[in-house]
């Protein structure tokens, strides 16, 4: 599954956040819940218009963004 089909970046939704299609709900909030701790199961709870695939959708999409994030050492 690709993220593409269940993320959209829209200029008119949370100033252009990358959000679940149909949701104002960003992926930065999605890996923001499970890096605290919080389980699959607990965000599908508490956002019920969530799908397991939006959830797997938004770690690809951070994976993805982070691949092709530049570094630079700076002394």
């Amino acid at each position: 599954m690709s993220w593409k089909s269940r993320i959209v970046l829209d200029e008119k939704i949370l100033t252009g956040k990358p959000v679940i299609r149909g949701t104002r709900i960003s992926v930065e909030h999605i890996v923001a819940l499970l890096g605290e701790g919080w389980t699959n199961e607990q965000i599908l709870k508490n956002y019920s218009v969530l799908k397991k695939q939006d959830i797997e959708a938004a770690l690809k999409y951070a994976a993805e963004t982070l691949k092709q994030e530049k570094t630079y050492l700076i002394h």
